[in-house]
Formats: structure tokens, C-alpha cells, sequence
């Protein structure tokens, strides 16, 4: 029975770090099984997509790691133009290229969201979404750039090598194997992977102290993950990196001395210069071979390579540091953000009231109700207590567990219920006027606006947000709008709309233009605003 009560428990623990570290393998296998199936009736499914990501991600490793540079879509597509010809003698005229590259870089960076891996999670008894990207894009000076992300760089390395411990270490001793059997070149190789590894670290963290700027909870559990699995490898890197260096410097020191005894020899090492190379601490395996300048020069590029990654990791664990230091203050001041409004009394009691929960009001008057601070004690209890006998069990102090109110509703959930119920009024009643004529403009739903909800309506900036959410699509389906939202104005709108209207409206289709040269006015003096006017034209239903 205990065998087995470990197994479980063992099941439990580990499956949500098992799914956690699968996830990075989910995009590949999503992309090898769907891109070309459907696409163009199948005519380029003899292109191995599992081939194509694995290039680029090399592709973007190398630039954005090797080269410290990001990508823009132009480079990419001439890149993978080169691979679509060279590998797989793709001939096609340059604006069906052009489609198909676009066609598969949508797909590996999956439309600029995250591939969804869902999972069960035991200990919470529930299902659970890990998120995970391949490719991430900036905007800067307005060109987007493109960067390979820090699951990207652990999934290409982790399709080579076995990760069970810190992935610098692994490299360090190999890089270790590569010297003592004077393979300085392969040595060079390792060094670059070394460094490649500290910029995936640094790339983690940073998106950690990201994280940590939007969602501080969060964030505090990345970091700690972070903190616990990277941190704790730091002293053996350490010791790794002087110990690599000093292999360089006494292989160094005998090519060196063999050589110059080579010199001295015209040509032929003698048996002091064969000696000076196989003597030493380290006991390098193998004999003389002859020693040129080719090797003196691989030696000092892998020295040079080192010193690099060195400074690089000195770097990585000062900012570490940092970040430890970063998030406690940012989870220090987020605790008392939170603490200030649940111990507001006046807040406290007003949820109270709304939720109808009047035993909640006990930590309000615990207090009033301490223990007196003076006591006294009666002489004659004395003879009481020496008189009455004492059972013979002890009986334990009973524990009642409290329910924890689950139910309890935070600020920012009361504002975006808010913002949901006034975007899903405004959407409906916009939806009610194409249904009657087919078509309107916004000067006349924003007259209709005002009769529904009075004058207000001008000084309710939601209203103003749900026209700017309104106009990132040029054309709105409702029927395509229920299976998949697109934006976050469909995804509050499907959720606001009854099941009626739903089955209403549900084939309507309409779109919107711009009339640039008609600008609405609306309000007076500081209330003041002005909009460009909108049309809007059912297409179909």
C-alpha cells in the first residue's frame, strides 16, 4: 500500500512539470500535421514542414544570437526562398513564392498568437492552458522585427541533446573533452552553443521582468521558477568557465613552445619539444602531430570566444540578481495595493451589504470584543483547584475549518463587467438599425444613441472606446463571429448577446468605410469631440 500510495503521488506531483516541458515540443507537431494539407488543394504537401521550422528557427537563432540582430519579414523571406528552391526544387512564378512564404511564416508564429496546449492538471482537479511561442515580434521606428523566443531556443536545442541539468554545464564539459583532444576547432562550435545558451537566459529573463510588469502575481511565480532553475547552476558554471580557461592558456603556452622548438629544429620536433607537449598537469591525450600556425590560430579564436561568453555570463548573473531584488519590491508594493482597499472599512462594509453576508462583518467587530487587560482571581478558587481531580485524558482542541468566500469580486472585474454590458448595448442597438434599414452612418446612430440613453452618452468614454474597437475590422460576420472571436469587441459582444438575438442576427454580415471628409462634432468646450464619420451596409442576412 505505501509502494503504491508513493506511485500515485508521484503521478500527481510530476505531471504538470512533464506537460509544462512538453509543451515546448506541441507547436512542431501542429505544424508538421496541418500547414499544407488544406492549402491550394494540397498541391505543396510534398513540403516537409518539420524541416522548414527547424531552419528557420536556426536561421533566426543565428541572427538574433550569433549576430545580435532581429529579423524583418524581408530577410526571412528571402532565406526561406533559398530553402524552398535549394531543397526542395520549387519553381513557382515570384507572386505564388511570395503567397506560399507568407502562407507558412503565418503559421510558425501562428497569426502573432500562442499555440494553446491544454492539460489536466491533478492537484488542482482541473483543465489548464500552457501557452507557448515560437516566433515574437516588435515594432520599432515603424518596421516590425522578429525575434526567436526563449522556448524556441530550448526547443532546437533540446531536439539534439538531453537536458537534465543546466545546459552550460553540459557544454562546459564537453567543451572540456574537446581540448584535452586538441580539437579547438569543434571546441570554437561548443563555445558559440555555450554562448547561445547565456542569451537564452537573458531572453528568459527578460520576459519574466515583463511579465512582471503587467501581471505581478504571475510574474512572481515565473521568477521564482526561474530563480530555481537557473540560479542554482551559477557557482558550478563558474568554476566550469576558470577551469576551461585555464586549459586554453597551458594548451596555448605548449603550442607555443612546440613550435618555437619545431623552429629551432628546421622543421622536426625534437625530444624536448615532445616533452614539453605531453607533459603537465592536465596529461593532454595524444602526441605531437606538428604544431602550425592554424592551430596557434584556433587556439586564440576559442580563447577569444570564451573570454565573450565569460563576460556575457558575469552579466547574466549580476541581472539576475536584480530581477531577485526587482520582484521583491514589485510583489512587496502590489501586496499593499491589494490590502489597502479589502481593509478600507467603509469599501468593506458596502461589499458586505451588496453581498448580503452579514456574518462577514466579524472581522470588523473581533476587536471590540479582546479580552479584558486587567483580571483578577478569587482566593478561594485556590481550594477549588486543589480539591476538584483532573481527567485522565487530554482531549485535543477542536479546529472548525472556515469556508473561504469564493464568491468575492475584485475592482477591476466589477470595470470590465462594466465595459462588457455597455460595448454589448451599443453593439446591439447598431445591429437593430441595419436589421430595420440595411444601413446607417454614425451621425445618425449616435443620434439614436442619445435618444436610447440621453445626452450622457457623449461623456461615457466607453462609448468612445467601442467605436476605435469597432473600427479595427473593415467587415463583421456573426455567424463567423460565434465559433472564433478575432478581437477583444467580438469576444465581450458574444458573450453580451442573448441566445435571441443571436439567432436574429446570426447570418447578417456588414461593412464599415470611412468618410474622411465628414468630421462629427460632438459636446461643447473641453467636452468637445470629433470623429470621422462612419458608414456601415449589411452585405448579407
Amino acid at each position: 500500500m505505501a509502494e503504491k500510495y508513493i506511485m500515485i503521488h508521484d503521478i500527481m506531483s510530476e505531471h504538470k512539470d512533464r506537460m509544462l516541458n512538453l509543451k515546448k515540443y506541441y507547436p512542431f507537431f501542429v505544424l508538421c500535421d496541418t500547414t499544407f494539407a488544406q492549402y491550394k488543394d494540397g498541391k505543396y504537401i510534398d513540403l516537409d514542414m518539420g524541416y522548414i521550422t527547424m531552419a528557420s528557427l536556426r536561421f533566426f537563432i543565428n541572427e538574433n544570437n550569433f549576430h545580435e540582430s532581429e529579423i524583418t519579414y524581408d530577410q526571412y523571406e528571402q532565406f526561406l526562398s533559398e530553402i524552398l528552391r535549394r531543397e526542395f526544387s520549387l519553381q513557382e512564378e515570384l507572386e505564388e513564392e511570395k503567397e506560399l512564404i507568407g502562407y507558412i511564416f503565418d503559421k510558425i508564429k501562428n497569426d502573432g498568437k500562442a499555440f494553446t496546449f491544454p492539460y489536466f492538471d491533478p492537484e488542482e482537479k482541473k483543465k489548464k492552458t500552457a501557452r507557448v511561442k515560437l516566433i515574437d515580434s516588435r515594432i520599432v521606428d515603424g518596421t516590425v522585427l522578429y525575434h526567436v523566443t526563449a522556448d524556441g531556443i530550448e526547443f532546437y536545442l533540446d531536439t539534439k541533446e538531453i537536458k537534465e541539468e543546466s545546459n552550460i554545464s553540459v557544454q562546459q564539459l564537453l567543451l572540456e573533452k574537446m581540448i584535452r583532444s586538441e580539437n579547438f576547432a569543434g571546441g570554437i562550435e561548443v563555445v558559440r552553443r555555450i554562448n547561445n545558451e547565456v542569451n537564452r537566459l537573458a531572453l528568459q529573463k527578460k520576459e519574466v521582468l515583463d511579465l512582471l510588469s503587467y501581471d505581478v502575481f504571475s510574474g512572481a511565480k515565473a521568477s521564482e521558477a526561474y530563480m530555481e532553475t537557473v540560479a542554482k547552476w551559477f557557482d558550478e558554471e563558474q568554476k566550469l568557465f576558470e577551469k576551461n580557461r585555464a586549459l586554453i592558456d597551458k594548451a596555448f603556452q605548449k603550442a607555443n613552445v612546440a613550435q618555437k622548438e619545431m623552429l629551432e629544429g628546421n622543421g622536426e620536433p625534437g625530444n624536448k619539444s615532445a616533452k614539453a607537449w605531453n607533459a603537465g598537469s592536465d596529461r593532454m591525450e595524444g602526441s605531437y602531430r606538428g604544431v602550425g600556425s592554424a592551430m596557434l590560430s584556433e587556439i586564440h579564436k576559442l580563447d577569444t570566444e570564451l573570454k565573450k561568453t565569460i563576460i556575457k555570463h558575469g552579466e547574466l548573473i549580476r541581472e539576475t540578481i536584480e530581477l531577485q531584488n526587482i520582484a521583491d519590491e514589485m510583489i512587496a508594493r502590489a501586496k499593499l495595493r491589494k490590502l489597502r482597499p479589502v481593509f478600507h472599512f467603509r469599501d468593506t462594509l458596502k461589499k458586505v451589504m451588496d453581498n448580503d453576508r452579514p456574518e462577514q462583518l466579524e472581522m470588523l467587530v473581533a476587536p471590540l470584543f479582546m479580552p479584558k487587560l486587567t483580571k483578577s482571581f478569587a482566593a478561594e478558587n485556590i481550594d477549588r483547584m486543589l480539591e476538584s481531580r483532573g481527567e485522565n485524558k487530554d482531549y485535543g482542541e477542536k479546529i472548525e475549518k472556515k469556508v473561504v468566500d469564493t464568491e468575492y469580486v475584485f475592482e477591476d472585474e466589477v470595470e470590465e463587467k462594466r465595459i462588457a454590458g455597455n460595448f454589448g448595448r451599443l453593439f446591439e442597438e447598431l445591429l437593430e438599425q441595419l436589421w430595420k434599414h440595411g444601413k446607417t452612418t454614425l451621425s445618425e446612430l449616435m443620434a439614436i444613441y442619445e435618444i436610447k440613453f440621453g445626452k450622457e452618452i457623449y461623456k461615457n468614454g466607453d462609448m468612445y472606446s467601442f467605436l476605435v474597437h469597432l473600427a479595427q475590422k473593415s467587415q463583421y460576420e456573426l455567424k463567423q463571429m460565434q465559433d472564433k472571436q478575432d478581437t477583444f469587441l467580438e469576444g465581450l459582444v458574444m458573450e453580451e448577446l442573448s441566445v435571441e438575438k443571436k439567432d436574429q442576427y446570426g447570418n447578417m454580415s456588414f461593412t464599415i468605410t470611412f468618410d474622411a471628409e465628414n468630421i462629427l462634432t460632438f459636446g461643447q468646450g473641453k467636452e468637445e469631440f470629433t470623429i470621422t464619420d462612419m458608414k456601415f451596409a449589411v452585405v448579407s442576412g
